[in-house]
């Protein structure tokens, strides 16, 4: 399952430069993830590093995209060929 950044995000630019797949941008007012590249950091890491650096903890799991572990790590792979 993808990740989404919800309403409680303060834009404090935590969680852009750790996402190995720089499925993070700044939004208007507040950070986006991109589904399509999210992996919850499968591929790269234990646990989704985005939600370790946030004082806000404002990033939940996306409800449109459910995902196995093992779909992940395919998207992980596809991304980074």
């Amino acid at each position: 399952m993808a990740l989404m950044i919800n309403d409680l995000c303060t834009a404090c630019d935590a969680c852009e430069p750790v996402c190995p797949n720089q499925a993070i941008t700044a939004g208007n007012p507040i950070y986006v993830i991109d589904a399509f590249k999210c992996t919850e950091c499968v591929g790269a890491e234990d646990e989704p590093q985005c939600r370790l650096v946030c004082p806000a903890e404002c990033i939940v799991q996306h409800p449109d995209f459910v995902e196995t572990p093992e779909e992940l790590q395919a998207k992980y792979e596809q991304l980074h060929g």
